[in-house]
C-alpha cells in the first residue's frame, strides 16, 4: 500500500496571479467594475512603466481587459477583470486559505 499525501497547497498557487503586484492589481480591479491606470499606479505605489509591464502579463493571460479612451481631452486607460480573471483570483485566494489553514493547524508532521 502506498502512502498518498495530498499535494501541498503552495503547488496550486498560480505564478501569474501570485506575484505581489499582479495580485494587487487583480484585487483592486475586483473591487470595482473598472479601474483607471493612474489610480492603480498611485494605490500600488508603482511607476507607469512597471504597472504597464504587469498589465501586459495579465492581459496576455486573459485575466484583464484594457480599454483606452478619453475623458474630456485627456487620454485614459482603464482595466477590468475578465471572467477568467475573477476565477483566477478566487482560486488563488482559496489556495492561500488552504495554505494558511495548514500552517495554523500545524500541518502534517513528518520527518524529512
Amino acid at each position: 500500500m502506498t502512502d498518498q499525501l495530498d499535494p501541498h497547497p503552495a503547488i496550486g498557487l498560480d505564478d501569474v496571479v501570485h506575484q505581489r503586484v499582479r495580485l494587487g492589481i487583480l484585487t483592486v480591479a475586483h473591487q470595482a467594475r473598472r479601474v483607471e491606470f493612474g489610480f492603480l499606479r498611485t494605490a500600488l505605489g508603482l511607476t507607469a512603466g512597471n504597472l504597464s509591464q504587469h498589465l501586459t502579463v495579465l492581459e496576455k493571460a486573459g485575466l484583464v481587459e484594457i480599454e483606452k479612451g478619453y475623458e474630456g481631452k485627456r487620454a485614459r486607460t482603464w482595466l477590468s477583470l475578465t471572467p477568467a480573471g475573477r476565477r483566477a483570483l478566487q482560486e488563488e485566494v482559496a489556495q492561500l486559505k488552504r495554505l494558511i489553514q495548514q500552517i495554523e493547524q500545524g500541518g502534517p508532521a513528518s520527518d524529512v
